[in-house]
């Protein structure tokens, strides 16, 4: 699990606008997270494989030497043509999946825009998809997700690998950080931050109604950037605007951000876990996606932990999202027709976890929610069994609305399934014995 902050360095927002749109957020639960940029035309790790840095996961793809591999890279801005762009088509495969927020990346740490910045020319609005009425992507992303009801996130690198006041021509660019240093060239530092500030003002003016933004590239702190004066200026627009200054422990980062993994314990915090459907955050040819059961079951844990679950998602080269993904997202959807109600507007209780038990509760601490995470090519089981959790008066099985039977000796509860049930996760409702 890549890092995050500490449970101990959470501060909680003191902006009571800040507050509620947190608690709706925590409503939600499952949302989205595209990336979609230059490395979706080869199909290859997003922006990473231009940084020098010598790791495993840093990989290219073709054997040229790093100056050399740099220039076709940033020469793919002629080749990123998307015809098909189709962010109507997005929307409704995520609603269809059940979620319920998304963030989409407006820049990664390469520099692209996928909007229409006056401050660079390196954008998809200047390149091959210029004369496209729908050129500016990010705007029409966001339209066709508000369209649909969703909380409209933004996700925006601060380290920018293309500007030359970030990298700077001057030296070689050794690692993800700044190739300079500030004290030396503070004229440069400055210019980039004043550039940074200008963008971020743009998205948060020019693009309509945002209720999150998301902020990567944690080797640069937000006050580096400006960023309590961003918020200030951006949140007269957007009352209540969620700041995810990721990984930078303090007051911006109003959620945090566990990537690719789920916190061990329960944390009673406003947290997110990001996860790709595949291996990687972008599109890529032929990829491992995870299963819809895998989804349901990852999903289910995450929600019994407290947090919300982002799914990375990468649409194609030309702009839709492929067969693989819709059919397992339909799947998810699917189960959470008829069992979201254990995991949409719950919050945590204290006994969350037996084996492959998750435990979820209403707001009102008392109808709690059984979930049971079936392993992947393993059958139901004829019993639920757990430990905690008391129930009194009658258990419902949510698909179907049945009544189950069960007993209890002690702390010890075993419900039973009815037969023909199919093999997919399963979630019973009950009302706990109270103390």
């Amino acid at each position: 699990m890549h890092e995050h902050s500490a449970t101990s360095d959470y501060v909680w927002p003191t902006d009571p606008q800040v507050l509620e749109k947190l608690d709706k957020w925590q409503d939600l639960k499952f949302g989205v997270l595209f990336h979609w940029g230059l490395y979706s035309v080869p199909g290859i790790v997003e922006s990473w494989s231009i940084c020098s840095e010598d790791e495993d996961w840093i990989s290219r793809k073709k054997n040229l030497p790093y100056d050399e591999y740099k220039k076709w890279y940033w020469g793919l801005k002629d080749s990123l043509n998307p015809v098909n762009f189709n962010p109507e088509q997005w929307a409704e495969v995520m609603a269809d999946a059940g979620m319920k927020y998304m963030i989409f990346t407006t820049k990664h740490h390469d520099g692209f825009c996928m909007f229409d910045s006056e401050y660079t020319d390196f954008s998809i609005a200047n390149g091959p998809f210029r004369e496209d009425p729908r050129r500016d992507v990010a705007f029409h992303v966001f339209d066709a997700f508000r369209q649909k009801g969703f909380m409209i996130g933004c996700y925006f690198s601060k380290p920018d690998w293309h500007c030359e006041w970030f990298w700077n021509p001057y030296f070689a660019t050794p690692t993800r950080r700044i190739n300079y240093k500030k004290e030396r060239h503070p004229e440069w530092w400055e210019k980039y931050c004043t550039f940074t500030r200008n963008q971020l003002n743009e998205l948060t003016s020019r693009y309509g109604s945002l209720d999150i933004l998301w902020l990567d590239g944690g080797w640069i702190a937000g006050e580096d950037i400006g960023l309590d004066g961003i918020l200030e200026q951006a949140r007269q627009r957007h009352p209540g605007l969620i700041s995810v200054d990721r990984t930078i422990r303090g007051k911006n980062e109003n959620y945090q951000t566990p990537e690719r993994g789920i916190p061990e314990t329960q944390l009673n915090y406003p947290w997110e876990s990001c996860i790709p459907l595949s291996n990687d955050w972008g599109w890529v040819p032929n990829a491992p996606y995870k299963s819809a059961q895998k989804v349901i079951n990852t999903l289910a844990e995450i929600t019994a932990k407290g947090g919300c679950f982002v799914l990375g998602v990468g649409p194609t080269p030309d702009g839709v999202i492929e067969r693989g993904v819709v059919e397992r997202l339909h799947a998810v959807g699917e189960w959470l027709r008829v069992n979201g109600q254990a995991i949409y507007a719950t919050r945590t209780t204290p006994v969350y976890h037996d084996g492959n038990i998750w435990f979820t509760a209403d707001k009102d601490g008392e109808t709690l929610y059984a979930i049971y995470a079936l392993p992947e090519g393993e059958q139901l089981p004829a019993c639920m069994e757990w430990k905690g959790n008391v129930p009194t008066g009658k258990m419902t099985l949510l698909k179907g609305n049945k009544r189950l039977k069960y007993t209890v000796e002690g702390e010890q509860v075993k419900v039973f399934l009815p037969e023909g049930l199919q093999n997919e996760p399963v979630v019973v409702q009950f009302r706990k014995t109270s103390k």
